[in-house]
């Protein structure tokens, strides 16, 4: 990374998915608040911060260290925004006053730099999934939120292992364009909240798509997902933007 770094950047990240088996993201992760993200006026996690959140009184490791560190990026005045995803939408109130984290809504618009841009995870914007779509109305209503939590926090856990399994064997028997977003809905979502520019993560196909709006230029960046060997932020400053590996 360079040496010396603008003050106003703004970072975007998605899609760490962090859990005891990944070591290696969770050191990157942790590296990243206490070296990178300091130099930053503001930090983005667009959703999958961990790879399963089954309540904010888990203390399984590594969550404690990335709660710590979290609090320590916000006392020193970095403002962090967390928009959950498909993985860790469970996250709630305690979490955000144990880290001074704020929680974003599942569509956002920021003024970036002058330029409003619509931010979301990006599994709502994968309307070919029927089924994911289905159980995702199910597993957002406060009912179903309500009964999982209220269950122990071991069965929480198994229950967690149980759905990742199932969820990867599900993926197994889908084509790829059914995990990838729906460019209508894409249209759809950016026109209603009236943005040319939209940043996503979710599908881990980073990339940058130009394409035409109402007769008018508009971008979609996707967020890439973080590996062991290898992590992408997104920057965005007065000059622009670029990407930073780390």
């Amino acid at each position: 990374m360079p040496a010396k770094l603008l003050q106003n950047d703004v970072l975007f990240i998605s899609d760490l998915h962090i859990s005891l088996e990944k070591p290696e993201i969770t050191r990157r992760f942790l590296r990243f608040l206490s070296e990178r993200a300091p130099q930053a006026t503001a930090v983005y996690i667009l959703g999958d911060l961990f790879d399963a959140w089954v309540g904010d009184d888990d203390p399984s490791p590594p969550n404690n260290k990335i709660r710590k560190q979290l609090k320590h990026l916000t006392s020193l005045g970095t403002k962090v925004y967390l928009q959950p995803g498909n993985r860790d939408f469970l996250l709630g109130d305690k979490f955000c006053r144990d880290t001074g984290v704020t929680l974003l809504a599942d569509y956002a618009v920021i003024d970036l730099h002058g330029t409003p841009t619509l931010l979301t995870h990006g599994d709502l914007l994968c309307t070919d999934d029927l089924p994911y779509q289905t159980f995702r109305v199910k597993s957002h209503s406060a009912e179903w939120q309500n009964n999982v939590l209220s269950k122990p926090l071991l069965l929480r856990l198994l229950a967690a292992r149980w759905y990742r399994f199932r969820s990867y064997l599900h993926k197994r028997k889908k084509t790829s364009d059914i995990m990838d977003v729906n460019q209508s809905t894409v249209a759809s979502v950016m026109r209603e909240h009236h943005c040319l520019r939209l940043i996503h993560g979710h599908t881990h196909r980073p990339a940058t798509h130009t394409f035409t709006l109402d007769d008018k230029s508009a971008q979609r960046f996707v967020l890439a997902d973080w590996q062991k060997d290898k992590a992408e932020i997104l920057c965005w400053n007065a000059d622009g933007h670029h990407y930073e590996v780390i």
